[in-house]
C-alpha cells in the first residue's frame, strides 16, 4: 500500500477554519496555527529581545503604509521616471542615463502594478535600516545606538517620498548596502560570497552612474584586507579578484548592450553634458583660451549671473541649439568634456570653490530651492495629482508617450491622492526630515568615533576622542556618493538620499566598544602556533552573535 505524503495527511489552517467554523473553536485554532508561523515567531522574537528597534522599524513601515494608501501607484519624477518606464517596456540603453533601473521594472512588468513597485521599494527601505542594524550589533554597539543609527532612514520624510517615485535611489543604495553587509560580515570574506557582492555593486552602477567609484573602492578594499592578512595567505587574494570580476562583469554586460545599440562600448553619452554643467558655475573663456571649435559653447555672461548647473544646463542655446545632434551625439560628448577639462585645468580653484559650495549646501539649514525650485517641487509630496505628458511630438523613450508608456505599463490612472492620508504625509515630510546641521553632525561622528570625557573620577575631566572598532567602509562609501556627483555635475538634494544610510552606519559604528590599548606581552615560552586574524580599523571581530546591550 502506498504511503500517504506527510504534508497531505496533516490539515492545513484553512481546512481547520472551515471545520470550525467561527463561533467555535475555529478562530483559536487559526490564530494558534498563524502563532507558530516561522515570520510571525521570528517578528515575535524580534520585538521581545530587540523592542527599541521593533518600535522603531513598526513606525516606519506605518509611515509608508500611509504613504502607498495616500498616493496608491507612485510619484513621478519629469524626465527620468519617463526613461526609466519607457526602456522597461521597450528595453533599450538611453545616452544620458543608465537604465538598469529599467531592467528592475521590466521584472515586474508582467504585474502591471505602480504599486507592486513602490511598495517592493518601501520594503528595500525597510530592509536597508535592518541591514544597518546588524551591522551595528554585530559590532558590538549598543542597542540603544544601534536603533538610533537606523532613524534617518525609517524616517526621514524624504526618504520615504523617495521610495514612492519611480526612481533608481532606492534599488541602488539596497544593492549597494547588501553587498557591504557581505564583505563586512565576516573579516575573511569567502570568495563566492566577495563573487555576489561585486555582482551586487556592479549592478548598482547600471542602475545609477554616479556608483562608478565604487568599482574601484570595494575591490580596493579587499585588496587591504588581503595586505593586512598576509602577502602568502591566496584565500584573501582570491576574494579581492572574485569582487573585482563580479564588479566589472554587471558592466561591461550593460558597455556590450550599448555598443550593439550606438556602437561605442560606454554606460552613456551624457558625461560631457553634466561636466560642462559643473564647470559652468567659474568657467570664463577669456582665461580658458579654448580652440576656436569649441568657442561656440564658452557659457554666456559672468559665472555670477548665471543659475546653478543643475538649472543651467537645461537652457543653454551653447548646448541645446548650436550643436548638431544634440549635446549626447559622440562628437558632441568629446567636445563639451575637452572643455570641461580645458576649464578645469585653467580654473582650479574656481572649480575647487564650486565643489566646497556644494558640499556647504549639505549642511546648511533651511533648505534653499536649489538648483530651481521646479526641481525641487518633485521631492514633495504634493496635494494634487501630478500631470504626465502626453505630447506626442516627444517620445522619452521612442515607441510611447511618457503618458502612455505611464498607463502601459501600470494598468491604471498613473497619479492619485487620496485624502486625509496624503495631507498627513505631506504635512509629516515637512517637519520630519535629516537637517542639515544634524547630516553634518552624522557625517562627523561617522569620520572620528565620539567625544568621551575621562578623569571625572580624579577631578580632572578632560575630552577624549575614542579609538573606534568599526569599519571606516561605510564613511568612506559615503563621502564617494556624496562628493562624486557634486564633482562631476551639482549639488542636488536627492543625491544625499543613498548617502545617508552609509552615514548612519559610520556613525553607529562610532559606538562600538572601544579597543584597548597594546599593552606589550611578557616573554613566553614557545608553545603552539595561533591562527588569529589581525585586527584593522576597517573592521570588527566580534565573535558569535551580540546579545548583550
Amino acid at each position: 500500500m502506498q504511503r500517504p505524503l506527510a504534508w497531505a495527511s496533516r490539515p492545513t489552517l484553512a481546512s481547520r477554519y472551515l471545520n470550525n467554523p467561527p463561533g467555535g473553536e475555529g478562530i483559536g485554532v487559526v490564530v494558534a496555527g498563524i502563532s507558530r508561523a516561522p515570520l510571525v515567531r521570528r517578528m515575535r522574537d524580534l520585538i521581545a529581545r530587540d523592542p527599541l528597534f521593533a518600535g522603531a522599524l513598526a513606525a516606519g513601515a506605518i509611515l509608508r503604509l500611509v504613504t502607498m494608501i495616500g498616493y496608491p501607484g507612485a510619484l513621478w519624477f519629469s524626465g527620468d521616471s519617463y526613461v526609466y518606464v519607457g526602456a522597461a517596456l521597450r528595453p533599450r540603453p538611453d545616452l544620458s542615463k543608465t537604465t538598469g533601473y529599467s531592467l528592475f521594472l521590466r521584472a515586474l512588468l508582467p504585474f502591471h502594478s505602480l504599486t507592486l513597485v513602490t511598495g517592493l521599494q518601501h520594503l528595500m527601505g525597510l530592509g536597508i535600516a535592518v541591514m544597518i542594524y546588524l551591522l551595528a550589533r554585530r559590532a558590538g554597539v549598543p542597542k540603544l545606538w544601534a536603533t538610533a543609527a537606523t532613524l534617518p532612514v525609517l524616517l526621514d520624510g524624504f526618504e520615504i517620498e523617495d521610495e514612492h517615485m519611480v526612481m533608481a535611489e532606492a534599488l541602488f543604495t539596497f544593492l549597494v548596502m547588501l553587498a557591504l553587509l557581505l564583505i563586512l560580515w565576516r573579516y575573511r570574506t569567502p570568495w563566492p560570497t566577495a563573487l555576489v557582492a561585486g555582482l551586487l555593486v556592479g549592478y548598482a552602477v547600471d542602475v545609477r552612474s554616479e556608483g562608478l567609484p565604487l568599482l574601484v573602492l570595494f575591490p580596493a578594499f579587499l585588496v587591504y584586507r588581503a595586505i593586512r592578512l598576509g602577502w602568502k595567505i591566496w584565500r584573501g587574494w582570491l576574494a579581492a579578484v572574485a569582487l573585482a570580476v563580479g564588479c566589472l562583469a554587471p558592466v561591461a554586460a550593460y558597455a556590450g548592450w550599448f555598443h550593439h545599440w550606438y556602437g561605442s562600448y560606454n554606460l552613456t553619452r551624457s558625461e560631457g553634458f553634466y561636466l560642462w554643467g559643473r564647470v559652468s558655475s567659474f568657467a570664463e573663456c577669456s582665461v580658458i583660451k579654448p580652440p576656436a571649435d569649441e568657442l561656440k559653447i564658452c557659457p554666456t555672461g559672468s559665472p555670477s549671473s548665471r543659475t546653478p548647473p543643475g538649472d543651467y544646463i537645461w537652457h543653454a542655446q551653447q548646448v541645446h541649439q548650436q550643436l548638431a545632434g544634440g549635446p549626447v551625439s559622440s562628437a558632441n560628448n568629446a567636445l563639451l568634456t575637452n572643455f570641461a577639462i580645458r576649464a578645469i585645468v585653467a580654473q582650479p580653484f574656481g572649480y575647487a570653490e564650486s565643489v566646497l559650495k556644494g558640499l556647504a549646501l549639505v549642511v546648511e539649514w533651511p533648505r534653499h530651492p536649489y538648483p530651481d525650485p521646479g526641481t525641487v517641487s518633485y521631492y514633495y509630496f504634493q496635494l494634487q495629482p501630478q500631470s504626465i505628458p502626453d505630447n506626442p511630438n516627444h517620445e522619452w523613450i521612442p515607441g510611447g508617450t511618457a503618458y502612455q508608456d505611464a498607463v502601459r505599463y501600470g494598468h491604471a490612472n498613473p497619479s492619485t491622492v487620496v485624502e486625509p492620508f496624503a495631507a498627513l504625509i505631506d504635512l509629516y515630510e515637512h517637519i520630519v526630515y535629516t537637517w542639515g546641521p544634524l547630516f553634518g553632525l552624522i557625517l562627523l561622528t561617522g569620520l572620528g568615533g565620539i567625544v568621551r570625557i575621562e578623569g571625572l573620577r580624579q577631578r580632572r575631566p578632560r575630552l577624549a576622542w575614542s579609538r573606534r572598532t568599526g569599519s571606516m567602509m561605510p564613511w568612506v562609501t559615503a563621502i564617494v556618493l556624496l562628493v562624486s556627483p557634486i564633482a562631476v555635475a551639482d549639488f542636488d538634494y536627492r543625491y544625499l538620499l543613498p548617502v545617508l544610510p552609509f552615514a548612519c552606519l559610520a556613525a553607529g559604528l562610532a559606538f562600538a566598544p572601544a579597543r584597548a590599548p597594546k599593552i606589550r606581552p611578557a616573554p613566553q615560552p614557545p608553545g603552539p602556533p595561533r591562527d588569529d586574524e589581525p585586527r584593522d580599523d576597517l573592521t570588527s571581530q566580534v565573535p558569535g552573535p551580540v546579545s548583550g546591550a
